[in-house]
């Protein structure tokens, strides 16, 4: 018999155990952290009584939804779980975060965006009969690292790196640094600074792994963000370059010194993102390095219309 209810904190195990047994299926092994999901469950703007949905069936938890605003008018961003031989809960959870999304956007013009593997779980006919649509395509790159020859590059020419550690101000210089370098990214949503920093500082991110390029007579030029916090491999969240530096081999440098970083850490990996789509060319910068798909998601959107 099926039961939905609101997840808790306390569902954060079951829920991380079920991501896991679905990252197996789509992409061979479990890439879910413990903390990733207590991060998801306390997310400040999350009310888990209304934006949140557990599917048991029998007793077991065979599916997971959350929903949350993006931070601009009518962007809403939701996850959704489900094992493959059951696709009824995945459809009655759908529903509940379509009907809760258009609650949310509260009558303004707006869409759901969802990240689904290429080859996921959830039955994608599911989504098209409901007038979901694909917009995107992502792939999560990754590299094996040698401490042995992945070694600390030589710098450019007049380039310096200093990393954030502790100081207040350069916190803020990587945060306009992202701001100004991703602004014409799809799907990038302008956050002030403390909306930005809390986001990270909930998730305990390490500043003194978030690095800021500089050249003499320009001033900072470019920032790299990183985490350390998974248990799979080491995570390049963001390398953003000013326009103005782009096609100087800075882009280059920083992957290059995240691979060093990481390799010096004891770590076997190194993965990032990255826009299919993305016109700086960074597919082809991270290729270019030795960086291999590991797998690819598409971006799904509803268009969420005014409700008479």
């Amino acid at each position: 018999m099926l039961t939905v209810r609101p997840a808790g904190p306390g569902d954060a195990g079951d829920i991380c155990a079920l991501l896991n047994a679905i990252d197996t299926i789509e992409i061979g092994r479990p890439e879910t952290d413990l903390h990733e999901v207590e991060a998801d469950l306390n997310h400040p703007d999350v009310d888990l009584a209304t934006d949140s949905w557990l599917a048991h069936d029998g007793g077991r938890l065979v599916a997971y939804g959350l929903v949350w605003p993006a931070g601009e008018p009518g962007r809403i961003e939701c996850d959704h779980y489900v094992l493959p031989d059951h696709q009824a809960a995945g459809l009655r959870l759908l529903e509940l975060m379509e009907a809760r999304a258009h609650a949310m956007a509260g009558g303004t013009p707006g869409s759901l965006r969802l990240q689904l593997n290429v080859q996921p779980t959830l039955d994608t006919g599911l989504l098209a009969g409901h007038g979901w649509q694909t917009v995107r395509r992502y792939q999560v790159m990754v590299r094996d690292l040698d401490p042995a020859a992945d070694l600390p590059p030589e710098l450019p020419a007049g380039l310096t790196l200093r990393h954030c550690g502790t100081d207040e101000a350069d916190r803020r210089r990587a945060h306009a640094l992202i701001e100004s370098s991703f602004a014409e990214h799809f799907g990038h949503v302008e956050r002030d600074y403390e909306v930005w920093l809390d986001h990270y500082s909930f998730r305990n991110l390490d500043w003194s792994l978030v690095w800021i390029a500089s050249l003499p007579g320009e001033g900072d030029v470019a920032v790299v963000l990183t985490r350390d916090d998974r248990t799979s491999m080491g995570w390049l969240s963001h390398i953003g370059v000013r326009k103005d530096f782009r096609g100087r081999g800075i882009g280059g440098h920083l992957l290059r010194h995240g691979f060093a970083v990481y390799a010096g850490r004891g770590r076997d990996t190194l993965g990032l993102g990255v826009d299919t789509l993305n016109a700086t060319g960074a597919l082809a910068l991270y290729e270019a390095h030795g960086m291999r798909m590991h797998f690819a998601v598409n971006t799904w959107e509803l268009a969420l219309h005014p409700q008479e």
